[in-house]
């Protein structure tokens, strides 16, 4: 499959949890997900990463930061970083202008119950709406 037709997969793919809680840790689509078990969900999905690890924001950043794009599209990761540079939290773009990602949680969010409380769900957002300390990676630009 192409890399335009596999961006497009993942950014469906990810809006297809939009209210999936948010848990610390979580993977799976079930019990919740937190920024990266998300990506990590998505891009397992599409066949863009192995399964059978767990990978951190920074962590995904490590692997794709040579695909860093100027400017993003459907199907690209976006990565927020703290001021030491380390990325601290990854979203998907599904357009131009918009990303889908877990978010609104963190150590503390451990239960549905915790999520709902804190508000804490995969939600589609603007690309700004986390400030403008971001890069985008195409995670498809060698497929």
């Amino acid at each position: 499959m192409k890399a335009a037709a596999l961006r497009e997969r993942a950014a469906w793919y990810a809006t297809q949890f939009i209210g999936t809680p948010y848990v610390w840790g979580g993977d799976d689509p079930m019990a919740g997900f937190d920024c990266s078990g998300l990506a990590v969900e998505v891009l397992q999905a599409v066949g863009r990463l192995a399964h059978g690890r767990d990978y951190t924001a920074n962590d995904l950043f490590s692997i794709f930061k040579p695909f860093e794009v100027s400017q993003g599209y459907s199907g690209c990761l976006v990565f927020w970083f703290n001021d030491q540079g380390k990325a601290i939290h990854v979203e998907i773009m599904i357009d131009n202008d918009h990303v889908v990602g877990a978010s609104g949680g963190g150590s503390s969010t451990q239960t549905l119950a915790d999520a709902i409380r804190q508000n804490a769900f995969v939600k589609m957002r603007p690309i700004r709406y986390r400030g403008s300390n971001y890069k985008i990676i195409d995670p498809f630009k060698e497929c």
